[in-house]
């Protein structure tokens, strides 16, 4: 739907929109397309004829042609020194927290302009297909105009509402506009209406396009959201004591039982559909999981705070005693009115002392540390070809601990080429020179080839000179063009004499039938089906095969078992994918029923077997194993057969010879962990992913169940962080189920990417590992600075506490902490959030979602570096005077200037957090700290920064920042002190952590006790995209459902009583039972003939939340899930049980148990 506010169409006034309506000079008005685009079916197809007399007459109104299309078309941000610098102090907070909080808030800008950037780039990106000028071409969605003859094909989200005037199998997904689930058949002769917003999901086509932008449907529904805004405002406020009314009860009802609350459910849309799409606007925003780290630092800056506040307060609170006592207790005074503003004067000065102390205990750069470690890591790993459209997605990539690959163009080079082949009883391991083969089969191949594949599906010259020519299109239908040129044969030759429009029928591709047939007529008025497809598939269906000499000899099952044993395995055991080409005549007279496809694509005659190789890409090997060294386990999962996936994956080190380990088809796999009523058990699935490498013939219903079982597994010490890679429409529930999902910036359609957290814009495995690096990255960057950061609070918090105890005054003035605190802080996290990535980040294990941010290493170092900090301040801070022989500046009375002696306590102070920053630039105990220094520019520019401002601050920075300037041999000790820090540093490295048992480590994940009321309550509130598509239909359907089930109890509790005693036959006790008796229960589970089909199942997998405890497992039948799920479906999973492909209705099911 988002793609359509980005169409070209300009909002004109209302009469120079009627002027431009006919401007043109089309034959039709806008208010005629826009109305003709409103009927559906029957209707559309009737008002077509009326009006245009049929689709070339539409054609012809809007100066388009169905072949040659449009033409060339242009589419169209107290003492004297007091009183006067009395206000500095003040003035200088004010300006830091100014100067922080504007940092924060550019950051937050660039980085909104930065996603900005990233989506409209991702918009621009899309582009769809045309027919200009007779020729093919690609443009962005923008330009689409109306009259253009657009391609529509698998996987495209349809961008401007259109006429279908060409179509092969086509079913569309409505969901988004109608929020039924159930695909559409698309047919130039029941229903040629295709709408904005509304997925491809079957089959291909041409149509016209007849509205875009505004006009469109999906851009119609977006006006009406615009408009409507001022107007729900204002019944916002009218329906709020109404709506509370509902809410309460609502509340009530969740907590009673999930279908009760479906009952309410009606009553929040009495107003109809505009109360739904307000609630569909407020809900557009799904609250997110947060990431682990965000967890763990929330959970950290809570107890700081408290820390620090409570530190404050007895800080305040000594300070007011001592001066109380010291004054009217044991010097005797009397309050004197007189003295009062001297006594308030010394209260705001204690206040100020407390603030300094909480200011300081409080980590205020790590925020911005964060961020700006994220942007940085955001920006960098563009240019490593990993486009984030998710923030925290890359830190949650550094903790990921399983990562599911797919197979083609991931870990191979998305290049099929045909290595060997079965031809003419002939097995040849390279391509066959044509002089050898057999005229009429080698014929026979190239029309097989050329016709019976997608036109869209073409060969171009290379771009560069010498290269490989250019696959467009489906690269195994390439790669088979690919073969016929090899064979020097034109496949466009042939094309050109049977063009696309003359294809009598065509059976495209799905993951059902996993092959394609094309029927064509013959001159003598008879029938030609070529078929190609899988080739265990297409062998079964053969009963013939062409010999060397062309002509036809049976092919019985015991010739296939032995071409199985000889041919088809070993080129899968080379890891080639085996497809089979074949054809069937049928004769002039009687036509066959073209819609029973069973009946057709039988008696088939073989003509080849090919073998098609991916090669795998080369830096993939080397990839694989570095996940392995960093603790992740790398499986595949591909719908391609079990030895070919073995095969790739020992190529890339996925399995090695003698390890444990287990590849497993979908059927086996669905077979191991679903138990006899064929409900998915964890128990069985925890069984079995561990060891579980390589899953084959794989449905995208099995990838998402394999992935959503190691997320929600609990055998492991901790969750596991999971990562998929996806490319299909298919692929969405696993890509939005998974912690991360990748998708393909090339081969990945529009749903994947919608689904994803990061787009691989070069589809290549070895972007993934990038990816874990620069996440391992942010968490140890997050990790150095908390450890800078932390053994600047420590020390500063006991000097401002001790020292205002003992000396009634902070030796560190609060404009010195708001310098060292906000800006220096803010700096050092730049400084330490922006270290690059190395290698070494690789070599460790995940550090997983219960691992403390702060390690006992860290804890040692800071602890360590406060013990020396500490030393040297409160050294200088008693005995300071006498070294340097000046005065003291301990106990000054309230406004006096400031002491060389507390000015040198500062710059110290600020010396050894400076060179403490780069200690801070390791935090596992490694020895060299420099280690890669000069690799960051902005470190070193950052520490040299700094210093030269620490040297403006003390020399020239006076009564404000309450220095005092000071000599050069003060200034080389002061600097010396700050050496000292490294050295210390060395020395604690020496000391081993293990020894350290007192050391506790700080800021842990959220334990699994530990989930709130409150995250429980958010979780209530979160709403799937989907599921807020709920309709009316469908919570009638629930009540239905509600309804039935009260009354079966109700039947129950009689029967109960009334048989006790008795042996009770095992009867559907529920709705929930009726699809698991025998009559449903899948005994066999074949991807080839499912309950319904995978594309449909596909959407439905998506898991719903549970939200009101247990609900009974799923049943085996998919269409049941709307039961099963309770009220968490999402609008694809709401299919009844009425519309199942089961024998018994479910009323014939509740007699029975009546």
């Amino acid at each position: 739907m988002g793609d359509m506010a980005n169409s070209s169409v300009d909002f004109y006034p209302k009469n120079q929109r009627q002027e431009l309506n006919h401007a043109g000079g089309f034959g039709c008005t806008l208010s005629e397309l826009r109305s003709l685009m409103e009927l559906r079916g029957a209707e559309a197809i009737q008002k077509v004829q009326e009006t245009y007399s049929d689709v070339n007459g539409l054609c012809r109104r809007l100066k388009t042609s169905p072949t040659e299309a449009c033409g060339n078309v242009s589419a169209g941000g107290e003492d004297e020194g007091e009183s006067e610098a009395g206000w500095i102090e003040g003035a200088a907070i004010l300006l830091s927290v100014i100067c922080v909080v504007l940092v924060t808030a550019f950051n937050d800008w660039s980085k909104e302009k930065q996603f900005r950037g990233l989506q409209s780039r991702i918009e621009q990106e899309q582009k769809f297909t045309v027919i200009r000028n007779g020729q093919q071409v690609q443009i962005p969605v923008a330009e689409l105009v109306v009259g253009d003859i657009a391609q529509v094909k698998y996987g495209d989200l349809l961008p401007a509402d259109g006429v279908l005037i060409q179509g092969n199998d086509l079913k569309i997904d409505e969901s988004s506009l109608t929020g039924e689930s159930d695909h559409v058949r698309k047919s130039v002769e029941k229903d040629p209406m295709l709408l904005s917003g509304t997925h491809v999901m079957e089959g291909s086509g041409r149509m016209v396009v007849t509205a875009v932008g505004v006009n469109s449907q999906t851009g119609i529904i977006f006006t009406l959201l615009g408009a409507g805004g001022e107007e729900e405002e204002k019944k916002d406020k009218k329906g709020k004591q109404q709506d509370g009314a509902v809410e309460n009860n609502q509340n009530k009802a969740k907590k009673q039982d999930g279908a009760v609350a479906m009952e309410m459910q009606p009553l929040k849309s009495a107003e109809g559909g505009e109360m739904e799409e307000r609630e569909k606007k407020k809900a557009s925003v799904p609250k997110k999981e947060k990431s682990v780290l965000q967890g763990k630092l929330t959970k950290l800056a809570v107890q700081i705070g408290k820390a620090g506040l409570v530190m404050s307060a007895i800080t305040v609170i000594i300070l007011v005693l001592y001066f109380v006592i010291q004054t009217f207790v044991i010097d005797r005074r009397t309050w004197i009115t007189e003295c009062t503003p001297v006594y308030v004067q010394y209260f705001v000065k204690f206040f100020i002392i407390g603030v300094t102390v909480l200011v300081v205990a409080v980590p205020e750069g790590l925020p911005l540390a964060v961020t700006i470690s994220l942007a940085y890591s955001v920006k960098k790993m563009m240019k490593d070809n990993n486009l984030v459209r998710h923030l925290d997605a890359c830190e949650t990539m550094g903790n990921a601990t399983a990562i599911c690959s797919d197979k083609t163009g991931t870990l191979t080079t998305n290049r099929m080429t045909v290595v060997q082949c079965y031809l003419g009883d002939n097995h040849y391991k390279e391509t066959p020179d044509p002089s050898n083969l057999n005229p009429k089969t080698l014929d026979l191949l190239v029309h097989a080839i050329a016709v019976n594949s997608a036109y869209t599906t073409k060969l171009l010259p290379p771009e560069k000179e010498g290269g490989l020519p250019r696959q467009v299109g489906n690269k195994t239908e390439c790669s088979l063009l690919g073969f016929v040129v090899e064979l020097r044969r034109d496949y466009q030759a042939v094309r050109d004499q049977m063009p696309e429009e003359k294809l009598y029928k065509v059976y495209t591709f799905n993951s059902v039938r996993k092959s394609m047939s094309t029927v064509t007529c013959m001159p003598d008025g008879g029938y030609r089906l070529f078929s190609k497809g899988a080739s265990e598939i297409v062998l079964k269906k053969c009963t013939n095969i062409l010999n060397s000499n062309g002509e036809l000899r049976s092919f019985r099952p015991r010739d296939r078992d032995e071409m199985v044993k000889k041919v088809i395995e070993p080129m899968a055991c080379d890891g080639l994918r085996t497809i089979c080409i074949a054809y069937r005549d049928f004769p002039a007279g009687k036509e066959p029923e073209w819609d029973n496809e069973n009946e057709i694509v039988i008696d088939l005659t073989c003509i080849a077997v090919v073998g098609i190789e991916d090669p795998v890409r080369p830096e993939v090997p080397e990839a694989i194993r570095k996940c392995q060294r960093a603790g992740i386990t790398v499986r595949m999962v591909t719908g391609d057969n079990i030895n070919t996936a073995r095969a790739i994956a020992a190529k890339c080190g996925i399995i090695q010879p003698g390890e444990d380990f287990l590849c497993l088809e979908g059927k086996e796999f669905n077979r191991r962990i679903r138990n006899e009523k064929g409900e998915i058990e964890q128990e069985r699935l925890d069984k079995i992913w561990p060891k579980l490498r390589v899953l084959a013939r794989s449905s995208p219903t099995d990838k998402h169940t394999l992935v959503k079982g190691i997320i929600d597994s609990t055998t492991g010490e901790q969750r596991q962080v999971v990562a998929v890679t996806g490319d299909g429409t298919n692929d969405g529930p696993a890509l939005k189920k998974a912690d991360v999902g990748f998708a393909m910036g090339i081969a990945g359609t529009d749903v994947a990417k919608e689904a994803s957290d990061i787009i691989l814009t070069d589809d290549n495995f070895s972007s993934i590992v990038r990816a874990v690096m620069w996440g391992r990255n942010v968490y140890d960057s997050i990790s150095k600075f908390l450890q800078f950061q932390l053994t600047v609070n420590v020390v500063a918090v006991i000097v401002a506490f001790t020292g205002a105890c003992i000396t009634q005054d902070s030796p560190l003035k609060a404009v010195q902490m708001l310098w060292v605190n906000l800006i220096m802080d803010t700096f050092a996290s730049l400084a330490l959030a922006t270290e690059p990535p190395t290698e070494s980040l690789l070599l460790r294990k995940p550090y997983g979602r219960n691992k403390p941010l702060i390690s006992r290493t860290m804890m040692k170092n800071i602890l360590g570096h406060a013990v020396y900090q500490l030393t040297i301040i409160f050294t200088l801070l008693f005995v300071g005077e006498v070294f340097f022989d000046i005065d003291s500046g301990r106990n000054a009375p309230l406004h006096s200037p400031s002491s060389e002696h507390y000015t040198i306590i500062f710059n110290t102070f600020v010396m050894m957090q400076l060179f403490n920053e780069i200690n801070a630039r390791k935090i596992h105990g490694e020895r060299n700290v420099f280690d890669g220094i000069f690799g960051n520019p902005i470190f070193c520019s950052i520490v040299l920064g700094t210093f030269g401002i620490q040297i403006v601050i003390v020399q020239f920075g006076g009564k404000p920042f309450s220095c005092s300037p000071l000599n050069a041999e003060q200034w080389l000790w002061c600097l010396f002190v700050g050496i000292g820090e490294l050295v210390w540093g060395q020395v604690i490295a020496s000391i081993p952590t293990s020894q350290l048992k007192c050391l506790k480590e700080a800021g842990h994940g959220p334990g699994k006790d530990e989930i709130t009321d409150e995250e429980m309550a958010e979780d209530e509130e979160e709403i799937d995209h989907a599921e807020r598509e709920l309709r009316r239909g469908q919570i009638l359907w629930f009540r239905g459902l509600n309804r039935i089930q009260t009354q079966i109890r109700v039947v129950k509790a009689f029967r109960s009583s009334l048989y006790e005693g008795l042996e009770k036959p095992d009867t559907k006790t529920s709705i929930h039972n009726f699809m698991t008796t025998p009559e449903f229960l899948i005994n066999d589970y074949i991807h080839n003939i499912p309950l319904i089909d995978d594309t449909d199942v596909e959407e439905s997998e998506a898991p719903p939340r549970r939200r009101f405890g247990a609900s009974p497992p799923q049943s085996p039948n998919k269409n049941n899930n709307a039961i099963d799920s309770g009220i968490y479906l999402s609008t694809d999973a709401s299919k009844t049980p009425t519309s199942s492909s089961s024998p018994v209705s479910p009323l014939h099911s509740m007699e029975t148990s009546l």
